[in-house]
């Protein structure tokens, strides 16, 4: 009996040790960063794997970095068959199956660390959370991550710094303002930005200041703009888990899971303001240019998203603009 069971759960990608709501079981954690190099976010999942383990539930998390299990933006549709148990997932990814999650990469919606932590409790994230679950997937950790934009060109400040560029944009909403600015257009996954900057096929990107250090972008950019005080860019990546995966396990397991992940998302909240001054500094040392936006600065790119961005977020995704609405109503 337990064979076929075992047969039946590989069937629909499930990847436990032993089926049913007892008995040791072996979880799968997927996501696309370094491994074993200090990024924080394989370091979250790091820790809830250590964490399960010492608890002596029978739980055991097989860490899967470097996109080694699954390609970056395959993630979110093996976590939503079950295929995949957890996955430190950049959510915009997945705006292409669920619209409403482009608002978690808009243009201006963040600003700064401190408000990031407070949306965490607000109606927006009420509301997208709502929309994962709906999926059939569930946040194990909140984790959002500031950005920066760099250039093999130049300082880009002011919208008309990004005319003509090859720019990679981590979603379509940041797309949408850069196309706005002039840039032309290029779709990749961050852990294929490197290769794009060194053939030419991409000229400037926007990605967060961990994967600026973490895939050694400073060496293909003369410019970097840091988020200081005026962040553009802001990306909600969290922990997430197969909703099919956490309901076989059993009630201690899930229990100990999810204190792992508060311990986990309490580890990230201290090292996101790190995670920038870390990017400035490593590109400070390999003599990249770094620069902030000043406030005039930051408010002509909001001119140029809310006539893009903003505008076609509102008009395509059903209640786009009360997303919009509620993100920009938390102080």
């Amino acid at each position: 009996m337990k064979s076929c069971i075992a047969i039946m759960a590989a069937a629909v990608g499930l990847s436990f040790a032993l089926a049913g709501n007892a008995g040791a079981v072996t979880l799968k954690a997927s996501h696309q960063f370094p491994g074993g190099k200090g990024d924080p976010r394989d370091e979250m999942v790091q820790i809830i794997a250590k964490e399960a383990k010492a608890a002596n539930v029978d739980l055991d998390i097989q860490v899967y970095p470097g996109a080694s299990l699954f390609k970056a933006k395959d993630q979110w549709n093996a976590l939503v068959k079950g295929q995949l148990d957890i996955s430190s997932f950049p959510l915009d990814y997945a705006s292409g199956r669920v619209r409403e999650f482009g608002a978690t990469l808009m243009p201006g919606l963040v600003r700064n660390h401190e408000r990031a932590a407070r949306l965490n409790d607000s109606p927006f994230m009420k509301d997208i959370k709502a929309k994962i679950e709906e999926s059939g997937v569930i946040v194990l950790a909140d984790a959002w991550l500031a950005g920066a934009v760099g250039s093999k060109e130049g300082c880009i400040r002011k919208p008309e710094d990004m005319k003509g560029l090859k720019t990679r944009s981590a979603g379509p909403t940041f797309a949408a303002m850069w196309q706005a600015a002039g840039a032309s257009i290029v779709s990749i996954a961050s852990n294929e930005v490197y290769n794009a900057l060194q053939t030419g096929v991409a000229e400037a990107t926007d990605t967060s200041t961990a994967s600026f250090v973490s895939y050694r972008l400073y060496e293909q950019l003369k410019c970097i703009t840091a988020p200081g005080d005026n962040a553009l860019w802001f990306m909600y990546e969290p922990v997430l888990m197969s909703k099919k995966s956490f309901d076989h396990l059993n009630k201690k397991q899930q229990d100990v899971l999810m204190a792992a992940s508060k311990k986990a998302q309490e580890f990230f909240a201290g090292e996101a303001l790190k995670m920038d001054d870390k990017m400035i500094k490593a590109f400070k040392d390999h003599n990249v240019e770094v620069v902030t936006m000043t406030p005039e600065e930051y408010n002509a790119w909001i001119d140029v998203a809310k006539k893009s961005s903003y505008k076609q977020f509102a008009e395509e995704v059903p209640d786009g603009q009360k997303l919009i609405d509620e993100a920009l109503a938390v102080k």
